[in-house]
């Protein structure tokens, strides 16, 4: 398997992400991206990941896909903080969906990833929300 610029410490890291987007392309990219480094998995909905969430499963990071809130509503994001509470959450979107990504900020999204994504962003901010080395800033143009 192909690992691009992974970093030894970060590859055994115990920690893991849960991908959670309607948009298959945006869920195959973050996954590649991400799964060198950190235990990443990839969901089409929010049931599908409070299933394999439930008991030792949770997931250290959900990555929310726009589209999930479209769907389900700005409370999506509650009730993820509900059922993994020490979870923290990122929100997939473009820039044309800045206001309910924002509004996502509100209710406790911790982070944003703004489409086009870009390996060394994506892994930086995930690194930063983490806390891992070799993180970011969360907050970058356009407020998110």
């Amino acid at each position: 398997m192909m690992q691009i610029g992974v970093e030894t410490s970060k590859a055994v890291d115990q920690r893991r992400v849960f991908v959670v987007d309607d948009d298959e392309i945006t869920r195959a990219a973050l996954q590649f991206m991400l799964h060198d480094e950190i235990e990443t998995h990839e969901l089409s909905d929010l049931a599908g990941a409070y299933a394999k969430g439930q008991d030792w499963l949770q997931p250290d990071l959900v990555i929310l896909g726009i589209g999930i809130l479209v769907a389900e509503g700005i409370a999506a994001v509650g009730d993820v903080t509900a059922r993994w509470p020490a979870a923290r959450i990122l929100i997939a979107t473009g820039k044309e969906d800045e206001a309910l990504a924002l509004e996502a900020l509100r209710h406790g999204a911790h982070g944003a990833l703004v489409k086009p994504l870009r390996l060394e962003t994506v892994r930086q901010k995930v690194d930063t929300i983490l806390g891992r080395a070799g993180g970011m800033p969360l907050i970058q143009l356009g407020g998110l």
